[in-house]
């Protein structure tokens, strides 16, 4: 951690003071949350108990936790069930705590309670409304839904055109700079995946000095990086040209194995999306391998050649780094704030089914 404080904070995020100080009475909500736990969400719990709200809280990636984070928020009164690095078993026990924990609201980051409960077969708890916040919690809840409605706020243009589109990337590129004393000039870069983290991380890329290709499966993004000015084609066809590569989909496995193994000698991975299984690590970490620098893993390729992988392939921007800028996240957070008490409010007699977050 960078020694942020949690008063630094919330002051440079007046517009979280606003959102929440517009929030309803919240005694009688049990408001599970599965989130980041990075010091930039303090302000917001902080307000959420002063409202009244009970919270159990959880992470949304166990590599992005600071544990003393998870300190500060146990000593507002929130029950937090998360560490640095926990273990899958370990989160699977804290997904089900949260659900046991019998919640009234659910605010998540990757669709974890829900999927947890559509995946188990577990009685549904009495949940009114939900908020999701990411495009991988959204694809996972594709199908089979709870009798409940949840509230995409991920699509809004003040998100996606905002955080997803201008501050992923940069601090995506921040923290590989200062992690490993790199920069991107005379490098090439292949973005995996041009939704707007992709978008943002391509442009981002040349600013910073990078010959940029995008990779892109989908025939209309295909055609507008083709229009931004990017040579555009397969993770197939690209990757052996590339020096860097960032994979930004939410799928799984975008970067596999197979292709991994035609890699220039050097070539640097990281991964931008929200979950850490976009790069397929299976095969990879089973290869020799050593450590040059913190924060860098380097694997042999059965070619002897030799690939860098960013923080074990987990969210680069925020395991790397510190994620966004607290200015920037004031916008996000104002968001999430107000889209909580949408969802304790008006949004909880909605049908079930997901639903946009409204734009006011």
């Amino acid at each position: 951690m960078t020694g942020i404080t949690p008063e630094w904070a919330a002051a440079q995020m007046p517009r979280v003071a606003r959102a929440v100080a517009g929030l309803p009475d919240m005694h009688g909500v049990r408001l599970a949350m599965s989130m980041h736990l990075d010091m930039k969400m303090v302000p917001l719990v902080a307000g959420l108990r002063a409202k009244g709200a009970e919270l159990y809280i959880t992470t949304c990636n166990p590599a992005t936790v600071r544990d003393a984070v998870v300190a500060e928020m146990r000593g507002l009164g929130a029950e937090v069930a998360a560490w640095k690095d926990m273990g899958q078993a370990d989160w699977d026990t804290a997904i089900a705590g949260g659900i046991d924990w019998a919640p009234t609201h659910l605010s998540e980051m990757g669709a974890d309670y829900t999927h947890h409960l559509l995946t188990t077969g577990r009685a549904m708890p009495s949940v009114r409304a939900g908020l999701e916040a990411t495009g991988s919690g959204i694809n996972r809840l594709q199908g089979a839904l709870p009798p409940w409605p949840i509230f995409n706020w991920d699509d809004l243009p003040v998100k996606e055109g905002l955080h997803n589109r201008h501050m992923v990337g940069l601090t995506t590129w921040a923290a590989l700079f200062q992690r490993t004393l790199l920069s991107l000039h005379e490098k090439t870069v292949l973005v995996v995946g041009y939704g707007s983290v992709g978008q943002g991380l391509a442009a981002s890329a040349r600013a910073f000095g990078g010959t940029v290709m995008v990779a892109e499966i989908d025939p209309g993004r295909a055609l507008q990086a083709r229009y931004d000015g990017w040579r555009v084609g397969t993770v197939e066809a690209l990757a052996g040209e590339a020096d860097v590569i960032v994979t930004a989909t939410g799928a799984r496995h975008v970067l596999p194995f197979p292709v991994m193994e035609g890699l220039r000698d050097g070539c640097l991975l990281l991964n931008a999306g929200h979950l850490i299984d976009e790069i397929e690590l299976g095969p990879l970490m089973a290869l020799p391998s050593g450590s040059p620098t913190p924060g860098v893993t380097t694997h042999s390729l059965p070619s002897g050649n030799r690939v860098h992988l960013f923080v074990g392939g987990a969210m680069a921007n925020l395991t790397g780094g510190e994620g966004d800028s607290l200015n920037a996240f004031d916008v996000t957070l104002a968001v999430m704030a107000a889209g909580i008490g949408y969802v304790v409010g008006e949004g909880a007699g909605a049908p079930a089914g997901v639903h946009m977050l409204p734009q006011e």
